[in-house]
């Protein structure tokens, strides 16, 4: 018989940007698995309610990052 001890670190990095009331808003949650990423996730926020999480990919994230930046651009 064989003994193999499996250790992993995981840390959860999480995000919530919401309206100045609270109301309304994202959440973006990222697991680092020994130092990996396991995967994004974004969620909508209305009010108590949060959807169902989207799972995003690199190329999904840079897009949404170049989106983002353009908006800010027009401000």
């Amino acid at each position: 018989m064989a003994i193999k001890k499996l250790t992993s670190n995981i840390v959860n990095i999480a995000f919530s940007i919401s309206t100045e009331d609270g109301k309304a808003g994202v959440h973006i949650a990222q697991s680092i698995v020994n130092g990996t990423s396991a995967g994004v996730q974004f969620r909508t926020l209305n009010g108590a309610r949060k959807s169902a999480a989207i799972n995003l990919d690199v190329g999904a994230l840079q897009d949404l990052q170049t989106a983002l930046s353009e908006i800010l651009a027009g401000e």
